[in-house]
């Protein structure tokens, strides 16, 4: 046995070396491919036009005939070295767009890394994005025409920049791109910071791995050379190696505004942010897109069904499509909704498991659709690529197939009403909380719960990213959680025949509470015939809001409030057997934060009160939502 031991721990270390001998060889044959077929040049340090400069990294083919452009610009590190070794993520994305004749330039943010100028997430100018399409467009090796491209932070800055319709910018494809819009319709989120005045926690846990701190970050003189750059950048990536943090606890800190110093964080731009108001003057002067700002570029737009900003992409979307001046843009915007979580599209199986349920079949070749589109726009093709691509490509869980229309939502879905009812005691899973298309009568009882900041509801699964060990996205059975009095629980009878639900989801609530101020949550919820029950999509609503995000109104002790929430969206088949059910509390953290219940400010604050909370339902107070039912 000790021989045999012996040899099994010489194997082990064999097998060890090979995979990290293969790994490295791997790594070395991209960059190597790409030093076959492309000129690189990095650490180009481009100048804007307040003289600060942001650096570049630049991929072209060997070629004598000018190129099209793909640029990629981020807040994220793509230093080719770190910690001495070689890291090759960009190198696969720059090998891909050289192959087939693109130039690829990926930059980073002013006040990020090698660039220079200080970091501000959402509010960087927008003349940074246009000085860069200038510069490229200028250089001998461009063809003029540019083509942007990224996922999330990546892609927050294209919708402001497009506004600025720079003649290069020809086409652009964001991915999950919430964290640009700031307001479009009935959304107000500023970039993903608010869901209906409630902070989306997520930034609170981004923010700690991504802010600059100032005081510490190491800058080189102007005098430096792009040549000293790369050669120093070998061993230092200026990357600041942050500690974990248990996010699941991490976020239970109060006040909310000591979060990231509690963690003993950077010192950023968190503290700067956390008191603004939904309306303050600040979420309009950066690099967010506003629906009263021109747009002018076409666009392919790809969305998620478990991303934290799925409304507010799709209403974007059908914005430009409606409000673009230019007949030719209004026209080319097309869309791809997938059932994924945040920028996972292409993480997709033969089984796609999203949370805990499997939604099937759910993989496209997003590469070719990308670069279908880049070769119409930046190379002229004659691909047919208007022609043969969906104005609307969703995904519908439950059936598991991808369909296709030439609006969303799609012209079959009609918008019907349930209301909520219930004999005044829809708490919990085991309530009689019911979800029917009949108005209720005029003398139902409202359902009573209390909401203890101290005891929020968890969130579990959901539409959200970012949260670390805090929250993991996706589908859950939430049927564990619905045991819990503070949750009001109500649900339609099964449906004999299958029921499909594809568009936006209205929620209006008629209200009461003994607090000055305190939250409503909704869920949307699939249950299975055993009793699962799988989350579709989430909102809230903070009550001094109702009358709009310009204005704080207080509630009155006993007095019933109209609530309209923001909407929810999604496409999901409820076969035979299974039911629609909509959870209703005053909390789902830390997807959202705490109200504390005292009409304070919630971020400075670490003490809050319990609210005894109404849901009325009545020919009166007809609480109600309102379904995208598609009619077969």
């Amino acid at each position: 046995m000790k021989n045999l031991s012996s040899f099994a721990g010489r194997l082990v270390v064999i097998v060890l070396f090979v995979a990290h001998y293969t790994h490295g060889q791997a790594q070395e044959d991209v960059l190597k491919k790409l030093q076959e077929i492309a000129i690189i040049e990095q650490k180009v340090m481009m100048p804007m036009r307040d003289g600060v400069r942001l650096a570049t990294d630049i991929y072209r083919p060997k070629t004598d005939k000018p190129v099209p452009i793909i640029f990629s610009k981020t807040p994220y590190n793509f230093n080719a070295w770190g910690d001495g070794e070689l890291r090759q993520n960009s190198y696969v994305a720059a090998l891909d767009a050289v192959k087939r004749g693109y130039a690829y330039v990926v930059q980073n943010e002013r006040g990020k890394f090698f660039s220079e100028g200080d970091w501000d997430i959402l509010g960087p100018p927008t003349t940074d994005g246009y000085d860069a399409f200038s510069w490229m467009s200028k250089q001998p090796w461009s063809n003029g025409k540019i083509g942007t491209l990224g996922c999330s932070s990546t892609a927050e800055w294209q919708m402001a920049v497009a506004a600025l319709d720079h003649p290069a910018h020809a086409a652009m494809v964001p991915m999950s791109y919430g964290a640009g819009v700031g307001r479009v319709g009935p959304f107000m989120e500023q970039g993903n910071w608010y869901r209906g005045g409630a902070q989306q926690m997520l930034f609170t846990t981004w923010l700690y791995g991504t802010q600059v701190d100032n005081f510490a970050r190491p800058l080189f003189p102007k005098t430096a050379s792009s040549e000293d750059l790369t050669r120093v950048s070998r061993f230092y990536d200026l990357a600041p190696e942050m500690p974990k943090v248990d996010w699941a606890q991490g976020l239970k800190f109060l006040p909310v505004q000591d979060i990231i110093k509690n963690a003993n964080g950077a010192k950023g731009i968190y503290e700067k942010m956390i008191v603004r108001k939904p309306n303050d003057p600040d979420w309009y002067k950066g690099g967010l897109y506003h629906d009263n700002m021109p747009f002018g570029v076409p666009s392919y737009w790809f969305a998620s069904w478990y991303d934290v900003s799925t409304g507010p992409n799709i209403e974007l979307f059908n914005h430009v499509r409606k409000n673009a001046t230019d007949p030719q843009i209004r026209d080319n915007q097309f869309l791809v909704i997938a059932p994924t979580l945040h920028c996972a599209y292409k993480r997709a199986t033969a089984n796609t498991i999203v949370g805990e349920r499997s939604v099937g079949d759910a993989r496209l070749d997003y590469d070719a659709l990308t670069y279908g589109w880049f070769d119409y726009w930046l190379k002229g093709e004659n691909n047919d690529v208007l022609k043969n691509t969906p104005r609307v490509r969703y995904y519908t869980m439950g059936s598991n197939k991808w369909q296709t229309s030439d609006t969303w939502p799609p012209a079959t879905s009609e918008m019907t009403t349930y209301y909520l009812s219930s004999g005044g005691h829809a708490n919990s899973l085991y309530g009689d909380g019911k979800l029917t298309p009949k108005p209720v009568g005029k003398d139902e009882k409202p359902d009573l719960f209390a909401y203890d900041p101290a005891y929020p509801v968890p969130s579990y699964g959901g539409n959200v990213c970012c949260t670390g060990t805090a929250i993991q996205g996706g589908a859950f059975d939430q049927h564990q959680m619905e045991t819990r009095q503070d949750i009001l629980v109500y649900t339609t009878e099964p449906f004999a025949n299958g029921v499909e639900l594809t568009g936006s989801i209205e929620t209006t609530l008629y209200v009461s509470s003994d607090a000055k101020d305190t939250d409503f949550t909704v869920k949307l919820i699939d249950v299975y015939p055993d009793g699962k029950a799988y989350n579709l999509d989430e909102t809230i609503l903070r009550a001094r809001y109702r009358d709009g995000f310009d204005k704080t109104v207080w509630m009155d002790k006993g007095k019933v409030y109209k609530l309209t929430l923001s909407p929810m969206s999604t496409s999901n088949y409820f076969a035979p057997g299974h039911s629609i059910r909509v959870e209703v509390s005053s909390s789902n953290f830390p997807r959202f934060d705490r109200n504390m219940n005292t009409g304070g400010d919630n971020y400075s604050e670490s003490k809050g009160v319990v609210a005894h909370n109404q849901v009325f339902h009545s020919t009166q107070y007809p609480s109600q939502i309102r379904l995208p039912i598609v009619k077969k």
